[in-house]
């Protein structure tokens, strides 16, 4: 399987000092939830800039820093060199940050707020802390966490309402996280759990195609890194479109 195989990530960087929070960071995969953030507020009806920076910080905050920094602690998938404790203090004060961002947006936009900040913490203890037995740690609640409700808060605190544009951009998120998180649950398994293995597959003039464990990942890395990219994409041009409007 060569490097890609060994690196827990297809992000991953050698391990050590920095490029340990690098990986921690999960860059793409951040980026395209951050991208729902701003595809819902860029499908409002308006776009206040001071909201959107401010959402944005506080999701980088909470999923970028503390759900990343909890779901290190459990089982160090990711294989850094991050004491226990700096991990902790990561995720208290990345989730402290969000929370007291939401707080200060209730003074501007009302306690409606307050049930987003509340599901928000709600799902980086539940889904990475694995509670209730790890019953919430599924694609299901994944999509819903990091792909819905990212758009609905995006649109709320732009819009401070929820209809069926919101709710419709929501279910193309949670569909395009379920996706994200199946293809994603595949590739850990090749790299993390499988050590060695090949596949063979008979075509139809009966020649014998051999697969190795680096060209069963191949696919899975190459549609995640497209669709990461491509989600960052989209939301910078529907933020530029609603700017321009």
């Amino acid at each position: 399987m060569g490097d890609q195989g060994t690196r827990p990530a297809f992000y991953a960087a050698p391990p050590g000092k920095w490029r340990d929070w690098w990986t921690l960071l999960h860059p793409p995969y951040t980026a395209w939830h951050l991208s729902y953030v701003a595809i819902g507020c860029a499908l409002a009806p308006r776009l206040d800039l001071g909201r959107f920076a401010a959402i944005m910080v506080a999701f980088f905050l909470g999923l970028g820093i503390s759900a990343h920094a909890l779901d290190e602690l459990n089982g160090r998938p990711l294989r850094t060199q991050i004491p226990d404790r700096t991990l902790q203090a990561a995720a208290a004060v990345g989730l402290a940050g969000a929370v007291a961002l939401g707080i200060a947006g209730t003074t501007r936009i009302g306690l409606m707020l307050v049930p987003f900040i509340a599901v928000a913490v709600f799902a980086v203890l539940a889904y990475n802390l694995e509670w209730f037995g790890g019953r919430l740690h599924t694609d299901a609640a994944f999509a819903a966490f990091w792909g819905a409700l990212p758009v609905l808060a995006g649109y709320f605190v732009q819009a401070e309402r929820i209809d069926l544009v919101a709710a419709v951009g929501a279910l193309a998120a949670y569909g395009l996280s379920a996706a994200q998180r199946i293809m994603s649950s595949r590739a850990r398994f090749i790299r993390r759990d499988v050590v060695s293995g090949h596949v063979e597959l008979v075509v139809h003039d009966g020649r014998i195609r051999r697969m190795d464990l680096g060209a069963l990942l191949a696919p899975f890395d190459s549609a995640l890194k497209t669709l990461s990219w491509s989600m960052v994409a989209l939301a910078a041009a529907l933020v530029a479109a609603r700017l321009a409007s």
